[in-house]
């Protein structure tokens, strides 16, 4: 197809690197101290590693290109993340990084010995195990829930978990303050809101309080939308 895409020019590129820094989809590499466009289909056509050269070796030009392929570039990040999480130092073996592309919208066919589909999108879902930047967190609507809203409330899967990343925890069993790691979160991706689901208990009161902090501290403006189930297991609001 005919697009706009980025051209660089390799006489008046240093090798500086910035432009592949700056290329969040992993289309510009450095090859033998020069930048290159490596696939046509990771460029958005956005430019932004243009602002970034130093040497004005980077515009952009209109040609027959690939079209932006969305999911490749979104399936090439998670791997890198992936290969990156793997070398790290410790860490327990359960806790690897995993993303599921839930197909199945509530009330649609299950899969097979699965009497309700799970709407859990990823793995780690505790606010301990989770890492702080991850490939799901992008274009995210974040679920932050206490551990027993899930066996409290029945329809949590359908009505809170579906469309949203997960991110579970309990401040009394944990003994933590979240909201220095959940600001982290926040502040680095790019997450459109936050849901708290709390249960009517005081001691859950401590996850919202983190929420709200977290949201404070990251300087970010999102909606913030806070539910409380009873211990019965009903919706107070």
């Amino acid at each position: 197809m005919l697009r706009q895409i980025i051209y660089i020019d390799e006489a008046k590129c240093n090798g500086c690197g910035k432009c592949a820094a700056a290329c969040h989809e992993g289309a510009i590499g450095m090859i033998n101290g020069k930048a290159k466009l490596l696939r046509d289909d990771y460029c958005d056509g956005l430019g932004d590693c243009l602002p970034e050269c130093p040497t004005g070796a980077i515009t952009f030009e209109k040609r027959e290109a690939a079209a932006y392929d969305e999911a490749a570039v979104r399936a090439h990040k998670f791997k890198q993340f992936e290969t990156a999480h793997a070398h790290r130092e410790g860490g327990c073996p359960g806790s690897k990084i995993r993303e599921m592309n839930r197909r199945t919208t509530v009330g649609a066919t299950p899969a097979v010995n699965t009497a309700v589909p799970s709407q859990l999108r990823q793995w780690p879902c505790q606010i301990k195990l989770v890492p702080i930047t991850a490939p799901f967190y992008e274009n995210a609507n974040l679920l932050i829930a206490a551990d027993c809203t899930a066996y409290a409330y029945a329809d949590f899967h359908a009505e809170f978990m579906q469309n949203k990343i997960t991110l579970i925890g309990c401040p009394k069993l944990d003994s933590v303050d979240y909201s220095e790691k959940l600001a982290e979160i926040i502040r680095q991706n790019d997450i459109h809101s936050l849901t708290v689901l709390r249960m009517e208990v005081p001691c859950c009161g401590g996850l919202e309080t983190a929420a709200k902090k977290a949201l404070a501290q990251s300087g970010k403006h999102l909606p913030l939308q806070v539910v409380t189930i009873s211990v019965e297991g009903n919706l107070l609001g």
